[in-house]
């Protein structure tokens, strides 16, 4: 990677007890080693009782939804190939 350059940044929002939510941040967790984005997770519920409801107000009724830098990008499952698509670019 050239100095400078910035990895990829996907972002995984979930909340407990959403076993979806788990396998899905399993794959990511596999995907981030082998594509080399830093993944993150964020759970919705938690961000709005700190006081940031807008992110379970906009996604809470369909998660797990996967962000790629800041962009929705799929929701209740990782769309592999287009994931791995637009990490290529």
């Amino acid at each position: 990677m050239t100095q400078g350059a910035r990895r990829p940044r996907v972002e995984l929002l979930t909340r407990d007890g959403c076993t979806i939510c788990e396998r899905v941040h399993a794959r990511l967790v596999e995907l981030a080693d082998e594509l080399g984005f830093e993944l993150a997770t964020t759970d919705v519920d938690a961000a709005a009782a700190a006081g940031d409801p807008a992110l379970r107000a906009e996604f809470g009724d369909r998660l797990p939804v996967v962000l790629l830098d800041g962009r929705e990008h799929s929701y209740w499952e990782v769309d592999e190939p287009r994931l791995r698509a637009d990490l290529a670019r």
